[in-house]
């Protein structure tokens, strides 16, 4: 089965070794047909504290590091502004 890969802002960076990204998503409303936006917070494993608040990451499902933490940041995608 393949790892998915999902697409957020880093909103945090204080703890060790680990980001918490904000992924966001688009759906339709089944009943209303409007476009709603849902987020949701991922802590993610960062083995060289090299991201920081306000980039833009991949981050990829993994094995468990911790209790927390089932994923892992892949790579900046650039610099937000």
């Amino acid at each position: 089965m393949p790892k998915r890969i999902l697409q957020g802002v880093v909103v945090s960076d204080k703890n060790e070794k680990t980001v918490v990204v904000s992924v966001e998503r688009r759906f339709t409303h089944p009943l209303l047909q409007k476009t709603v936006r849902r987020s949701k917070h991922y802590q993610a494993h960062d083995e060289r504290n090299e991201y920081k608040v306000g980039d833009i990451v991949k981050i990829e499902e993994c094995a468990p590091v911790s209790k927390h933490k089932r994923w892992t940041v892949l790579a900046r995608e650039r610099a937000a502004t």
